[in-house]
């Protein structure tokens, strides 16, 4: 891996698997169970240029749980580029007060764009509708250890990614970052003008997995191991798609879906948030509680790989071990009152 992690492009099926390695290892800490300071003095810079909690919060969480401490920035009003300062000169400024930096911006190409201009390790925390590693990260985080518990293999596995295929940040990494593993099936299901970008597909097809475009989710996909669900990204939307567009029940993913066109152990996945609101027709809320909604373990996933995406930046991932220490506060046995206890 580069100094930076700016697209799922610069990992290696080697680098990929360290990483996980190193995320295992940061779970005791990521649940609370035990405490380091390895990046004790260390400042992150959270510069969030466009709306985010779970990305934002968690990378703060992960640098704080390994003993730094964090400088957010949200949004343009609050930052010099709203009186014209240029990413070149924002990343220099920025170099100078911080250790490692995140950053999120609505124009794709952005952060590789203020990656340039500094040698201060720069993680990618979404560019518009291009990439979003670390989450691509925890995603396949999430359904290897998903895929221990229920017994399953990567290898020839079978994922359904459905929604917003065409700006989902999220599935142009996740499906790239499965193309480094063995074949499997992959079948995309998106409204119409919302399909999986082609050279996204050619890629993955040329890597030797199966790809399978689909209309709608009204099909048997009981061989299916994991439904990926993306919300609709209308903020991306140009005018002339906004005009009229309306997402039918064909896309939602219920537990009438699951019940009736899924397998018992078929996981739903979604990168979060999910409009919850009745006439959004995105992940239905009807599957909270349910086993089968991994979206919460996903969630929780995030901080021990976004740990190991700092430790290896910053190389001090072999210091870890011999820098652990127990917890003195309260922790709950469950998170979530739906969570099953550990």
């Amino acid at each position: 891996m580069s100094s930076h992690l700016l697209s799922v492009d610069s990992l290696s099926r080697d680098r990929v698997d360290h990483l996980l390695r190193v995320a295992a290892r940061m779970e005791p800490i990521a649940q609370r169970r035990k405490v380091t300071r390895v990046l004790e003095g260390a400042v992150l810079g959270n510069l969030f240029f466009e709306a985010s909690t779970r990305t934002r919060v968690s990378f703060h969480a992960a640098f704080c749980r390994l003993g730094g401490s964090v400088c957010d920035t949200t949004g343009f009003t609050f930052s010099s580029m709203a009186k014209g300062e240029s990413l070149y000169d924002t990343s220099r400024v920025m170099s100078g007060y911080c250790d490692a930096i995140v950053m999120r911006h609505p124009e794709q190409g952005s952060v590789a764009e203020f990656a340039a201009a500094t040698n201060v390790p720069v993680i990618n925390g979404g560019d518009g509708p291009g990439e979003h590693p670390s989450q691509a990260l925890l995603d396949l985080y999430t359904i290897d250890k998903e895929f221990t518990r229920l017994g399953k293999s990567l290898a020839g596995a079978h994922v359904l990614m459905t929604g917003d295929l065409k700006y989902g940040r999220t599935v142009h990494s996740l499906i790239k970052l499965l193309s480094l593993y063995a074949p499997m099936r992959i079948t995309l299901v998106a409204p119409p003008g919302l399909e999986m970008p082609s050279q996204l597909i050619d890629l993955v097809v040329s890597r030797g997995h199966r790809v399978e475009q689909r209309e709608s989710l009204a099909d048997d996909y009981a061989d299916v191991d994991v439904v990926y669900t993306t919300r609709i990204q209308k903020e991306r939307f140009t005018a002339e798609m906004s005009e009229g567009f309306s997402l039918s029940r064909d896309f939602t993913v219920d537990r009438a879906f699951l019940d009736r066109r899924c397998g018992r152990d078929t996981l739903v996945m979604h990168p979060l948030p999910r409009d919850s609101r009745p006439e959004a027709n995105d992940l239905d809320v009807d599957l909270n509680g349910d086993p089968r909604l991994a979206i919460f373990r996903q969630t929780d996933n995030g901080i021990p790989v976004r740990m190991a995406i700092f430790a290896t930046l910053l190389q001090v991932e072999e210091l870890i071990e011999q820098d652990l220490r127990p917890v003195r506060w309260f922790v709950p046995r469950r998170l979530g009152v739906d969570d099953a206890t550990s």
